[in-house]
């Protein structure tokens, strides 16, 4: 599935409950699954499913701003490194 096909799903699914919602409190959402995240990662408990979730709560906040995710991830992240133009990256600094 291509990033954009998630977001139209999402958008399909949700878009009514996420407009109800509006932008300010699904980005609390967003801030309340990274820290459901971040419990995850330290007792190495069900990081996927959180990872999942925060994933699919940016989708709604991008719907709901109307942002093109998949364009927006490629325009920022093309196939190589933006900083030292290869792939893998070679920047010296992690």
């Amino acid at each position: 599935m291509e990033i954009s096909e998630f977001q139209q799903m999402i958008r399909e699914i949700y878009m009514h409950r996420d407009v109800a919602r509006g932008i300010d409190k699904t980005m609390l959402w967003i801030v309340e699954e990274v820290g459901e995240l971040a419990e995850a990662v330290r007792k190495g408990e069900n990081v996927g499913e959180e990872i999942a979730d925060v994933f699919a709560w940016l989708v709604s906040l991008a719907n709901l701003c109307g942002v093109d995710l998949e364009r927006e991830s490629l325009k920022k992240y093309p196939n190589f490194c933006k900083r030292c133009g290869k792939k893998p990256c070679e920047c010296d600094t992690l």
